[in-house]
């Protein structure tokens, strides 16, 4: 485990840095230094500045999110790679409309650090049997994936939380 490594995680488009404290929280009682991140609403476009100024990537940077919040670190680890990229129910698509999915992806192949995505099965956002196919467009990615449940991992949080402190283990340092 590399105690260097900090984590910062971006809420969804209806949350707030305050909703992604219990994940931050879990993260540091299992070792790792994290915080939340404050997202401006409106489109990841917007958001990708505001991220990029809270939690500058660097050689010892994990970023990620839950949903809007991992769209937008995602896009922002294609411009400039951090050291891992965690995907909290990654919003694939708008409900009702997959074919919406490959652009939200499209980036997904520049993205150069190891990525870990976290799902439901259920998740109106993201249909699985997408998700599984879009996984394939990153060079190194790790899924997995909740049976029964929708977009959210609240009723899953400690298991997610002990599956990313894991994944946060064996990603190595950049440059290390």
């Amino acid at each position: 485990m590399d105690r260097r490594l900090t984590v910062r995680l971006a809420h969804g488009a209806s949350g707030s840095a305050e909703s992604m404290r219990p994940w931050t929280e879990g993260l540091v009682r299992r070792g790792f230094p994290a915080q939340p991140v404050q997202l401006p609403r409106g489109s990841a476009e917007r958001a990708l500045p505001v991220y990029r100024e809270e939690a500058p990537p660097s050689p010892h940077s994990v970023i990620g999110g839950h949903s809007f919040g991992g769209r937008v670190a995602s896009l922002l680890a294609a411009e400039e790679p951090p050291t891992g990229l965690i995907l909290i129910c990654y919003p694939l698509h708008r409900p009702g409309h997959p074919e919406t999915a490959a652009e939200r992806t499209a980036h997904w192949p520049r993205i150069a650090c190891p990525v870990l995505l976290l799902s439901g099965e259920r998740d109106p956002f993201a249909r699985n049997e997408l998700l599984r196919t879009a996984v394939g467009l990153l060079p190194d990615a790790e899924l997995h994936t909740y049976p029964g449940i929708g977009h959210g991992l609240n009723s899953v949080r400690e298991d997610a939380l002990d599956r990313i402190a894991d994944w946060l283990g064996r990603i190595t340092v950049r440059g290390a």
